[in-house]
């Protein structure tokens, strides 16, 4: 009784329908990992009501609203309070309470539409420094939307990562999901670049030597770009530009810039630095961010440099945001708000169709009780740095807003055990910020999600996605509210899987296919196009994806892997070393790419969305 009041029941029933018991030992570790009493989790400091809603309130209050002003009230809310967050202070008790005023809604598509889904990092061009940039996304979304009509471009994460080597590959791994990383800037579009031409040239020449090896080097771009930016940052001083958007900015920034510095001085482990640095709200810690000394200045420049950057980006083509599901435990905003983690935990899934053996992220999990006392301001701030820029966003395992899948520490993903969070109030906030920002929200809802879920995800018009490769039905059974793909990062591309060269790259890693679901998603797409062993993959790749383009979802997304009848996944879930994850470049340049033959005819396959109103 008590693991319920604080959301943790005896089992779940998995994607086959068969129930599934927690190991009592797992329920007592989640428990513990909490704090849990037996009186149950502390009442909510967090109430949502919905616009022109005058709602009862006990007593007399003094209500603060966001843009600072102050009303007495009694009785009752007022009905003209506006959309956002709102403070009401019980006069009698001083208890204080954030008020948020949400629609409920998020913004859903004002027609159908397409657009590439892209890892930004595999997208180079001539002059890319061994990793795609900010640039060249922006080049191609120049082109896809001149050329081909594309409304969209759906971006891997651009989460930071921490400072330092070795820089860490997976954009779902990241050391800070409000802050982005500086391997995406374009070196020649930073101001000052044109005046030292001549000794940024050696750099420049290193870095695209790099382009040369499919094969990202991660580390030797970093040092190749910050040894640019170090000496830009020395030879061409910000004006006051840098100063009136670092003030414009606020606390975090600041907060993030001293973290990176300390990563440079303690090394990358905060939780090894010296204790007087371990916590963000620590004296010395403090006095750094009051100071700006110029190293975590620095840090602050790239991040400007960065939003100059993914601005221009957004000019060429609505961007489409990724939000991974968590961070790095030795991150920034894993020491940032280390208070509102739990300890012990690491995020996962359970064994399922995709993942026989369950998996375990690594990542640590928001306690749902102390972020709510939080007053939600993490997954706020979280949620407004990825949309800032950004015309819609995806939410990696959008199931996070209602439960995780807990895993202590040394045990297997089968041990887990399903956490419940305060899914409502998490919707109403996404409501908020998505309606702020103008952008409509896609929500990863694969694997173990139950229908009651996606029912309520349908009803705050967070679209869904459906997969060729996962769904049953063709795509012209889709729903509207959704968004619509062959395949995703973690799944066979298409030429992979025609080819059967993605089974094979399994066996050669020591990865075991599971040759009777393989076998269904081939029969889906062979159903699906009309073809048969003979066919060529290039033929099969059109022809699934001219199926595709009759969705009537919202959105498609064809990915440029498959435009370029690319054999390797992007990522291979349950591997680390074994296979180069987030480490491939597309095998063509950027300039080939838009003057290549199979993206024209899969992207021509889409035309007729655009004129679809």
């Amino acid at each position: 009784m008590r693991a319920e009041r604080w959301g943790v029941g005896e089992g779940y029933v998995d994607d086959r329908g068969t129930w599934r018991a927690f190991r009592p030992g797992t329920v007592a570790a989640v428990l513990e990992a909490m704090g849990a009493s037996d009186d149950g989790p502390p009442a909510s400091p967090v109430r949502v009501v919905r616009p022109g809603s005058a709602a009862p309130i006990p007593g007399t209050a003094e209500l603060v609203t966001e843009d600072g002003g102050t009303l007495r009230i009694e009785g009752r809310l007022p009905p003209d309070l506006p959309m956002g967050y709102h403070h009401l202070t019980d006069l009698d008790s001083g208890e204080v309470t954030t008020l948020v005023v949400s629609p409920g809604r998020c913004p859903l598509p004002t027609r159908r539409s397409w657009g590439w889904a892209v890892q930004a990092y595999a997208l180079r061009s001539e002059r890319s420094w061994g990793i795609g940039d900010l640039a060249d996304v922006a080049a191609l979304g120049e082109w896809s939307a001149s050329r081909w009509g594309a409304s969209v471009l759906l971006l891997n994460p651009l989460h930071a990562a921490r400072p330092g080597l070795p820089q860490a590959a997976s954009p779902y791994f990241p050391s800070s999901r409000r802050f982005r990383n500086p391997l995406y800037l374009r070196i020649e579009d930073v101001p000052g670049a044109a005046e030292l031409g001549d000794e940024l040239a050696p750099l420049a020449r290193a870095g695209r030597a790099l382009n040369d090896d499919r094969r990202i080097d991660r580390d030797a771009v970093y040092r190749s770009k910050m040894a640019a930016l170090e000496l830009l940052w020395e030879r061409v001083p910000p004006g006051t530009e840098l100063d009136a958007w670092l003030d414009a900015q606020g606390a975090a920034l600041d907060a993030y810039a001293v973290f990176c510095t300390l990563v440079e001085r303690f090394g990358p482990r905060w939780r090894e630095w010296p204790e007087g640095f371990r916590h963000p709200d620590a004296p010395a810690v403090g006095a750094l961010r009051r100071e700006r000394p110029p190293r975590a200045r620095f840090h602050a420049w790239l991040q400007w440099l960065l939003d100059r950057q993914l601005a221009a980006a957004a000019d060429s083509i609505p961007l489409m945001a990724d939000l991974a599901v968590g961070v790095d435990p030795d991150g920034a905003d894993a020491w940032l708000w280390q208070d509102s983690f739990a300890r012990g935990m690491s995020i996962g899934a359970p064994p399922d169709e995709l993942n026989a053996s369950g998996q375990d992220w690594g990542l640590p999990p928001f306690d749902p009780w102390r972020l709510r006392a939080a007053h939600y301001v993490p997954f706020i701030e979280t949620v407004r740095a990825a949309l800032h820029h950004a015309g819609g966003l995806r939410l990696d395992h959008v199931m996070a807003l209602f439960r995780l899948f807990w895993v202590p520490d040394g045990a297997t993903p089968a041990a887990g055990a399903y956490v419940r969070y305060p899914a409502e109030d998490l919707l109403a906030i996404l409501a908020v910020e998505a309606n702020r920002a103008g952008a409509f929200v896609v929500g990863e809802d694969l694997g173990t999600v139950s229908d009651d879920i996606r029912e309520r995800l349908a009803d705050a018009d967070v679209c869904s996605t459906r997969l060729v490769e996962l769904e049953d039905g063709p795509p012209s059974a889709y729903p509207v509210a959704a968004q619509a793909a062959i395949t995703t990062h973690d799944l066979p591309t298409t030429a992979g899987l025609w080819t059967g060269r993605d089974e094979e790259a399994q066996r050669a890693i020591g990865v075991a296919p599971d040759e009777r679901s393989t076998a269904a998603v081939r029969w889906r797409l062979t159903r699906l196009t009309g073809a048969n062993d003979g066919t060529p993959v290039e033929a099969v790749i059109v022809a699934a994806h001219r199926a595709l383009a009759t969705a009537p979802s919202l959105l498609a997304t064809p990915t440029i892997d498959d435009a370029l009848g690319v054999l390797e996944r992007p990522n291979m879930p349950g591997t680390t070393d074994e296979w180069p994850n987030w480490s491939l470049a597309l095998p063509a340049k950027l300039e080939d790419v838009m003057t290549a033959t199979l993206p024209a005819a899969v992207a021509a396959a889409f035309d007729g969305r655009r004129r679809d109103l």
